[in-house]
Order: structure tokens, then C-alpha cells, then sequence
């Protein structure tokens, strides 16, 4: 197989700080022997300065399964140290006199009002493309979908949509430039370089690192 085996939890030989993070999630499922509402695509890495293998119980934070929201993070994506989602079970009821959340600690406040009486904001899932490269200790707020090829800069928190091949910065992140203009934008989601085979993604890594377009389509047409 070109390149590491998507399937290693620990892509780097004799370096234990970065896991690929769709073996960790398979593991932690047949674990807990019970469905999840995250999924990761192959080759997608966290890389933790501490220890990667919290990942799911860490980084995702407020991830309790009422609100019945999903996360998923595309194929070839990097998460550098301290990369945080935060679920929308984190939100308080706003629509009245209080945003205490009552039912949540049982007995007769819940049973006064249950759970799934609060009135929330509608759930929405958290959405990573592919290719994304994700900053140090970025934060990733509920019901984001990030496009595909965007960076997000250290420490930047992410409250609304990101188009694809955009740069984030700041709190709240704001856009700081576009990788590159919309006709080139739309050749690169057109060529979906990350549903191609390993091998065809092997013979493409020059071309995709230096940019070169034309070489890269023409790769494609030989699908």
C-alpha cells in the first residue's frame, strides 16, 4: 500500500504523539460496544503535545447524544494540539426569564420539565470537509460546517461557516484571505483529489503540493 496504512493507529514510526484518528474513533467504538455520533474519514491526524489518545472524551467537548447532533470530519485533515469541538449540547434554553438548565439535574426539577422540553436552539451538525488543516488549539463552535481546503490559525474560534479554501483567524474568526479565486476553487472541489484511490494519490503528491492544476485534472480523467 503507498504510503502509512490508514487503518495505524500511530502513522509515525517511533513517535507516539500523532494518531490517525478513524483507527482511534473503530477502537473506542468496539470499547464502549455502543453507536457514536462522530466519524472521521481515512488519513485524517491529531497530532497532542501531551497525549493524543483522549481525543474523543477531550476534544469533543459536551457530547452527552440528547440533542441528537452529529460530528464528522472529512478525509486528510490535521488537527494540531489542542483542537476542540464543542456539541450543541452545550447550549442553554434563551427563549425565557432564565438560561438555568433545570432538568438536568433530575428529581423534581425534571420531572417539572424534561429535557426534551427545553426550549433550544435547533440542533444543527458540526461539519469538517476534507482537507482541512485545523491550528493549535483552534475551537470549533456548534453547527459550524467548515469547507473543504480551509485553514484555521491557532487559537481562532469558529462560529459560523467557513467556505472551502478560505483562512481563519482571530475571536471570532473572521476570513484573512481565499487560498485561491472561485473558478479555481470549484476545479479543486471538482477534482475531489481525496476520494482518489492511495495510489493515485501517491503518484499525485508533488502536483498536489505545488499547486499544479492541470496535471492534477489530468490525473483525474484517468478514473
Amino acid at each position: 500500500m503507498p504510503g502509512p496504512d490508514p487503518a495505524t493507529l500511530y502513522p509515525l514510526a517511533g513517535h507516539d504523539r500523532t494518531v490517525f484518528l478513524k483507527p482511534l474513533l473503530d477502537r473506542r467504538l468496539v470499547e464502549s460496544g455502543r453507536p457514536d455520533n462522530v466519524a472521521v474519514g481515512a488519513y485524517s491526524y491529531y497530532d497532542d503535545v501531551e497525549d493524543p489518545l483522549p481525543f474523543f472524551e477531550r476534544n469533543i467537548r459536551y457530547n452527552h447524544g440528547f440533542s441528537g447532533a452529529r460530528l464528522t470530519i472529512g478525509r486528510y485533515c490535521a488537527l494540531a494540539s489542542g483542537t476542540t469541538f464543542v456539541m450543541p449540547d452545550a447550549n442553554h434554553a434563551m427563549a425565557g426569564a432564565t438560561t438555568y438548565p433545570f432538568p438536568i439535574f433530575g428529581g423534581e426539577w425534571a420531572e417539572r420539565l424534561s429535557i426534551h422540553e427545553l426550549p433550544l436552539p435547533a440542533r444543527a451538525d458540526t461539519v469538517v470537509g476534507h482537507d482541512v488543516w485545523l491550528g493549535y488549539e483552534s475551537l470549533v463552535m456548534p453547527g459550524v460546517t467548515i469547507g473543504s481546503g480551509a485553514v484555521i490559525a491557532a487559537r481562532a474560534v469558529v462560529t459560523r461557516d467557513v467556505p472551502a479554501y478560505a483562512v481563519l483567524a482571530g475571536n471570532p474568526a473572521r476570513i484573512v484571505r481565499r487560498r485561491y479565486d472561485d473558478a479555481t476553487v470549484a476545479r479543486l472541489l471538482a477534482l475531489a483529489w481525496w476520494d482518489w484511490p492511495p495510489d493515485r494519490v501517491a503518484a499525485a503528491i508533488p502536483d498536489l503540493v505545488h499547486g499544479r492544476l492541470d496535471r492534477l485534472e489530468t490525473l483525474s480523467d484517468k478514473a
